[in-house]
């Protein structure tokens, strides 16, 4: 599980970090933590975070979200861009999808960032075309606070 204190950062609560699997580095979860914020900050809808090591192997985790229009998806992508480069010191590797930001796809090699407008994240259905990926539960501040 994922959760913030209001105006703090993302951090995995202490069931979540004994859930996580062994192969994830510090980097990686750093990384993960700003691109939740990142998410977080700019009001994306529903992020969903998928294990995928044991599925691709070649990626450890898909973090997907979605905005409700094609700038509001331009922010959320530029935002994780400009936090993961100050807090983690990289860029993705690649961006894909930005002329039309339908589905902006982020690759940093360990971390693949898919961030759809919501009719094209419904239609194409990642969460469930993956379904057998072991998803981790993220929270938003404000739902916390109400639990």
């Amino acid at each position: 599980m994922l959760g913030r204190a209001r105006g703090g950062p993302l951090t995995p609560s202490p069931s979540a970090r004994a859930a996580e699997p062994v192969g994830h580095d510090e980097e990686t979860e750093q990384l993960l933590a700003a691109t939740l914020d990142a998410i977080d900050d700019k009001l994306g809808n529903h992020p969903v975070v998928l294990e995928m090591t044991e599925l691709l192997g070649v990626v450890d985790l898909f973090v997907i979200t979605a905005g409700r229009s094609d700038r509001q998806v331009r922010t959320i992508t530029e935002e994780i861009e400009r936090v993961s480069k100050l807090r983690c010191g990289r860029g993705p590797i690649r961006t894909e999808g930005l002329s039309d930001a339908r589905w902006v796809l982020l690759d940093f090699g360990d971390v693949v960032v898919h961030v759809f407008d919501e009719e094209t994240r419904a239609y194409y259905d990642l969460e469930h075309l993956w379904s057998a990926a072991p998803r981790r539960r993220v929270e938003r501040a404000d739902a916390a606070e109400q639990r």
